[in-house]
């Protein structure tokens, strides 16, 4: 379920600059007819996306195929052992997975900032602090990790199953660890623009993956505990590569530059940054682990959590697709309003939602067509067959949703990300909020003039939440955050209420009422949790986007650089 962060830059080509003006001029060409101006655009477009897409969505498929295998291992033990492994990797492992790497993403946009201003040997800095920050938070998860069958039991789940995640969840704990490195040395990579080998690093890494856990689970026989050591291990593997990677490439010879004590200054700073990034991405992320744990309570637990978790499975492989494009869509519609493109900028808002549309409506037509043997790919089961056969049009549905919803989630939330300004540059302006006004992710200029002066007029409360990351994923895949199209508006705290509105006030109790109080078991859970928020979720997004004027968001965005273009990033300067 856990994936890489993501391995695109907001930093265009000189192609990609030519591209867009060239996009633009075609839009503006009003003597040309409506269609020949699209399909000309889609000429442009698609190329600028694709490029981006592709190397995403490949690598995101790599790195989730590595936990699916070890969930698809552990069903072929049995129905049992899939309910366990399903429980520990998104009841438990979740939790962690959700806050390390919204602690981690605080690094991203510091490296970033640094390596764009030439202070080259920050980076190193930023990717001992975070490393360090997020090994001490690993231990008290370590001690949840080791009490998770008590703490499974208090939530309900049978005795059987809770012994059973437990064992899984146990030989899990080293990948708490392998979290708390990998996490700040992807996004130390990221800021450089270095894709290629950690590609290749997680291909070599699930080929060896599977032998191991062929090896573990049917040679040796060490079944549920053999399958998640295995898994930490792997985690593990791509770690010392990729710090190996950064001791021997000379691209890395700049950034870093060694261990210094330097690491450890500021880390009070750094750790408010940290923890305020991951409040928004854990509210998303528990969520989905909710869903899990409900199914557990339903009357027949094994059954439920089966069939829930292969179809959440296939989903999150499915959206490892729509994760390529909304990270594609975020560089390309913040490079276009930061280029003074807004008809460019739309476009790529439509190409992007497009695509991703069609592909998951291929997706959902192969899942209806293969609903009565899809389930065998994890488990032989007959039983846990037809109630996953019972739950495909729904599956389908969500992958439909799900097609279209995270491109414009991503629209509308940080448009302002490819011209860096951090959370803590806004915070060293002077921008001071109260202890009790907690702000979660990349707070913008933006944001502080419009929404927030607005929720604080009508008294609204004390809690601004505002992502720069947001991780509405199912957690089979617990992946990376969306930043999609909406890298480029800066509506921020209204989409951040959009999704907790939509999932936590409409979904949860939707899903709670149609699977206990009307009996619909797994599917009425699933109808209401996911299809009632998301399909909610989807409309408000797509009417906000329809309204959308680009010409303002490019007049704003203009606005920001100038206001910012002389400030000094003061975390720089340590």
């Amino acid at each position: 379920m856990e994936c890489s962060s993501p391995l695109l830059g907001s930093a265009s080509s000189s192609s990609s600059h030519a591209g867009s003006r060239e996009l633009e001029a075609i839009l503006s060409n009003t003597a040309a007819s409506w269609g020949r101006r699209a399909w000309a655009g889609a000429a442009v477009e698609l190329p600028l996306l694709l490029r981006l897409a592709l190397p995403a969505v490949a690598v995101y498929l790599i790195n989730y195929l590595m936990s699916m295998s070890t969930q698809i291992f552990c069903g072929q033990l049995g129905n049992l052992e899939l309910a366990a492994a399903s429980l520990g990797n998104t009841g438990i492992q979740v939790f962690s997975y959700g806050l390390m790497l919204g602690m981690g993403s605080a690094v991203e946009t510091l490296c970033g900032q640094a390596y764009g201003a030439h202070k080259y040997e920050m980076l190193g800095v930023y990717l001992q602090r975070s490393t360090i920050l997020l090994a001490a938070t690993g231990v008290p998860l370590a001690v949840i990790y080791v009490y998770s069958r008590p703490i499974l039991l208090l939530l309900g789940e049978s005795e059987r199953i809770a012994a059973a995640a437990a064992v899984f969840v146990y030989g899990l704990i080293p990948q708490i660890f392998a979290y708390a490195t990998n996490f700040p040395i992807q996004k130390f990579l990221q800021a450089q623009s270095i894709v290629a080998p950690s590609a290749c690093i997680a291909a070599a890494t699930l080929l060896l993956h599977l032998a191991l856990s062929w090896l573990a689970v049917y040679k040796l026989g060490l079944g549920l505990l053999g399958a998640s050591l295995v898994l930490s291990l792997s985690w593990w593997l791509i770690v010392v590569a990729q710090f190996a990677y950064i001791l021997a490439a000379p691209r890395c010879r700049e950034t870093w530059t060694g261990f210094t004590t330097q690491a450890f200054a500021g880390l009070c700073g750094f750790a408010k940054l940290s923890a305020a990034s991951a409040v928004m991405l854990c509210l998303e992320t528990w969520y989905f682990q909710v869903m899990v744990l409900i199914a557990g309570l339903l009357p027949n637990p094994e059954l439920s959590l089966d069939s829930l978790s292969i179809c959440m499975a296939i989903f999150g492989w499915v959206y490892t697709i729509s994760i390529g494009f909304n990270a594609a869509a975020s560089v390309r519609v913040g490079n276009e309003l930061g280029a003074g493109n807004p008809r460019a900028a739309a476009f790529s808002v439509v190409m992007s939602t497009t695509m991703s549309f069609i592909l998951a409506v291929v997706a959902a037509v192969i899942v209806l067509c293969l609903r009565d043997r899809i389930a065998y790919l994890f488990t032989g089961g007959k039983t846990v067959a037809d109630a996953v056969s019972d739950l495909c049009p729904l599956l389908a549905i969500t992958l439909i949703l799900n097609g279209v919803q995270p491109v414009l989630s991503g629209k509308n939330h940080v448009c302002w990300f490819p011209f860096g300004k951090s959370l803590y540059s806004v915070y060293k302006e002077n921008i001071k909020f109260s202890q009790k006004e907690l702000l979660s992710g990349s707070l913008r200029r933006d944001a502080w003039d419009s929404t927030w002066e607005k929720y604080r007029r009508k008294g609204g409360g004390k809690v601004a939440m505002v992502k720069l990351k947001l991780q509405k994923l199912n957690p089979a895949l617990s992946y990376y955050m969306f930043v999609g199209v909406a890298v480029g508006c800066g509506w921020q705290v209204f989409v951040a209420y959009v999704n907790v509105g939509c999932y936590y006030f409409i979904g949860m109790p939707l899903g709670l009422f149609l699977g206990f109080y009307l009996g619909l078991g797994a599917k009425g859970v699933w109808s209401g949790m996911v299809i009632g928020g998301t399909l909610l979720q989807t409309l408000i997004l797509l009417w906000v986007t329809f309204r959308t004027d680009w010409q303002h968001e490019v007049e704003k965005a203009h606005e920001r650089i100038a206001m910012w273009e002389d400030k000094k990033n003061s975390l720089q300067q340590d």
